[in-house]
């Protein structure tokens, strides 16, 4: 069987994925152990704690946005919110979730996708929104601040990027590429306090 280069993209996506939660919910569990037994007190046992549950809710947003989407899958709204809600619990931004049903887990994988690029533009804190307008998922957010870097934004509107895009951007070209067939195309609309990605 032939794969072209996004599955096979997704696929090691997901394996990383995979292989990781597994040890991590190992961890998970012996800390759980531990503190049955009264042993897991201290900063340094909440450190640990913190920083597992950090990683594991990391995973679980990034098999998601990264990871394989076969045509027809889906995500139950409740899965959605709980990778939201761990994926933004020690972060400085609000997502607010305004669709009240499950949804096709390709449509959910570019939502996240368009919800890490507007996160770069968020260093000082925000809201990102998500919403259906007819047959289109929106995202969108407005700050007081924004930091925008308009080459990667370029990449949303089918611009070529001459620079070189680094992992911590991947998001942008990520988006890019699984959205360049989408009918409706992605519209982007940008001003110095708002963004808005529909898809």
């Amino acid at each position: 069987m032939f794969y072209d280069r996004q599955d096979m993209i997704a696929l090691i996506s997901s394996r990383i994925c995979h292989d990781l939660i597994s040890p991590l919910g190992a961890i998970s569990n012996g800390l759980e152990l531990l503190d049955m037994a009264g042993l897991a007190e201290g900063p340094e046992m909440a450190l640990i704690g913190d920083s597992i549950a950090s990683a594991n809710s990391k995973i679980r947003f990034f098999r998601v946005a990264y990871g394989r989407a076969p045509t027809g899958s889906t995500l139950a709204q409740g899965e959605i919110l709980s990778i939201l809600r761990d994926y933004f619990a020690s972060r400085r931004i609000d997502l607010v979730w305004h669709p009240l049903r499950e949804a096709q887990r390709r449509d959910i994988k570019l939502v996240f996708l368009a919800i890490q690029c507007l996160e770069t533009a968020l260093p000082y804190g925000g809201e990102i929104s998500v919403s259906i307008d007819g047959s289109s998922w929106v995202i969108a957010t407005n700050a007081e601040k924004l930091r925008l870097q308009a080459d990667h934004w370029a990449l949303l509107e089918g611009q070529d990027f001459d620079g070189e895009l680094v992992a911590a951007r991947v998001q942008f070209g990520m988006l890019a590429m699984l959205s360049q067939w989408r009918k409706p195309a992605l519209v982007l609309e940008m001003s110095d306090k708002a963004i808005s990605i529909r898809l």
